[in-house]
């Protein structure tokens, strides 16, 4: 697909507008000038790359489309300057970008001169990014080099063609360094996407679609005349704990046993039931893993969301991977580049125990979660779910406001691991358990829960109360000036685990 045909399949019809100008480098190589030549007849284009402004469902968006018929889409100084002034004019007109770049990397021709300019076209990308605009990218089969190691993979979404060599060497030239053939699958995106390298795998003819309803999160804003949050339902018949405004010290009372066994039944709430019940919109992208990534809308707003996701009936619970800590930590930054507010759903087996985890430095990314959520300069709203064992939780939960089940819980480890090391069995996991002070009552005196939702046995039930009580909290937050959640935060933190022995700090 060319350029232009791609562009016809995602614009508005009729809006595109071009920004380029005219190319006047003469280059001193009769060679590479005919090549050029041989090229502008080819594909129409004076070189290998379109940029303007279109309407994409009506939003107004900026756009940079690399054609790979004209000298492979590769990027020289003439190519790499034409980008940079289109990323740089959406920035000044505060639009979206969005890059569909499909090259094999920087021009040869043109030696380190254009090498540089990789550094110059990712200056004007941060520059777009750190004004909070978002930028977009579609990974196009195939996209190389020196495109696939800068702006082309720093995309807020980085999408991708279904079946698309992308990578930093060509198989020719990977093999004549190397003197062996690169496996066929290590480039392909479905490869990459399965090592959490990118957000979502597009079809083309989905492509608008999907961005569509990207941008429509993205670039939401809440009316004025919208309510704040969704009301509350009553409280729970013999409980007198309330949905969004209780006292910690009335929330409801629970056997700590009990909560971890229903924690774990097959039919529990899941975070993505959660989700869709909570967000009028709720874009999910890729991933297989323990963790649900995605964009939603909630209570008008828009909110980048990471969610422990408990795998099917009768499937075993996928544990926490460094891969999945590093996606978190992506997602807040990102969300915090957006100003988005992050919210995060816990519930989950723990961290993974293996060599490999450990080799991958599974531990270490739990720390870094943990300072990335701590400093973390958006809004940041937890909920408890279900199952909160160990780091694989706790990295999750460093938030301005945490909402827990009744029935949730966190531990440093499963009671049947906290029983292995105290008792050296697994029989008294029912005395740690309500020894330990996990249950969600418990950890709103450790200062950690500031809301308990009651339950009943269905898990519909629980899903109706937490998503009002999800909006509410989120809007609450929008509310309050950056500065003054910033300290309660500190304070929160300091707080955290109950009184030492010196008395409240």
């Amino acid at each position: 697909m060319t350029a232009r045909q791609l562009l016809e399949l995602l614009v508005d019809p009729g809006t595109f507008r071009s920004w380029d100008e005219p190319v006047t480098v003469e280059h001193p190589d009769p060679d590479y000038r005919d090549a050029l030549a041989r090229a502008r007849e080819r594909t129409g284009l004076d070189e290998a790359v379109l940029t303007g402004r279109a309407l994409l469902d009506g939003r107004a968006v900026a756009l940079v489309a690399c054609e790979f018929g004209f000298l492979g889409g590769s990027i020289g100084v003439a190519t790499a300057e034409r980008i940079t002034r289109a990323v740089e004019r959406a920035t000044a007109e505060r639009l979206p970008l969005l890059a569909l770049p499909v090259s094999g990397g920087t021009r040869m021709q043109e030696g380190s001169a254009a090498f540089l300019c990789m550094v110059r076209v990712t200056a004007a990308v941060h520059a777009h990014r750190s004004a909070g605009l978002p930028y977009l990218t579609y990974l196009r089969n195939p996209t190389m080099g020196g495109v696939f190691a800068s702006w082309g993979t720093l995309g807020h979404l980085v999408l991708a063609e279904p079946g698309a060599r992308l990578g930093f060497l060509g198989p020719r030239v990977y093999e004549e360094l190397r003197g062996e053939p690169l496996p066929p699958t290590v480039q392909r995106a479905e490869t990459l996407a399965a090592h959490g390298r990118l957000d979502a795998i597009v079809p083309p003819e989905r492509l608008r679609t999907f961005l569509a309803r990207a941008l429509a999160i993205l670039t939401a804003r809440p009316r004025p005349d919208a309510p704040a949050a969704l009301a509350p339902p009553p409280s729970l018949p013999g409980t007198d704990a309330s949905v969004t405004d209780a006292p910690v010290t009335d929330a409801p009372v629970t056997d700590a046993w009990e909560s971890v066994l229903l924690s774990r039944r097959p039919d529990r709430l899941s975070a993505l039931e959660l989700l869709h019940r909570t967000a009028e919109s709720f874009l999910p992208l890729d991933g297989d893993s323990a963790l649900v990534r995605g964009l939603a809308l909630i209570g008008g707003r828009p909110v980048m969301v990471v969610a422990q996701q408990r795998q099917g009936p009768g499937l075993p619970q996928l544990p926490v991977t460094a891969a999945d800590l590093r996606a978190v930590r992506r997602q807040a930054e990102i969300a915090e580049e957006l100003g988005l507010p992050l919210l995060t759903v816990v519930d989950t087996t723990g961290a993974e125990l293996s060599v490999a985890a450990e080799l991958d430095g599974v531990a270490l990314e739990i720390a870094h979660c943990l300072t990335t959520l701590v400093g973390l300069r958006t809004p940041v709203l937890a909920v408890l779910l279900g199952q909160g064992s160990g780091g694989g939780a706790l990295a999750l939960l460093p938030a301005d406001r945490v909402i827990a089940a009744q029935h949730a819980w966190l531990a440093p480890l499963p009671p049947e691991g906290a029983s292995a090391i105290v008792h050296r069995d697994g029989e008294h996991a029912p005395q740690l358990a309500r020894a330990q002070g996990i249950t969600a009552t418990d950890l709103t005196s450790a200062g950690l829960v500031d809301l308990v939702v009651p339950e009943t046995a269905d898990p519909a039930d629980l899903r109706d109360r937490l998503a009002p009580a999800v909006t509410t909290a989120l809007a609450e937050l929008a509310e309050l000036p950056d500065a003054a959640r910033l300290a309660a935060r500190a304070t929160r933190n300091r707080r955290l685990g109950g009184p030492t022995s010196g008395g409240t700090p």
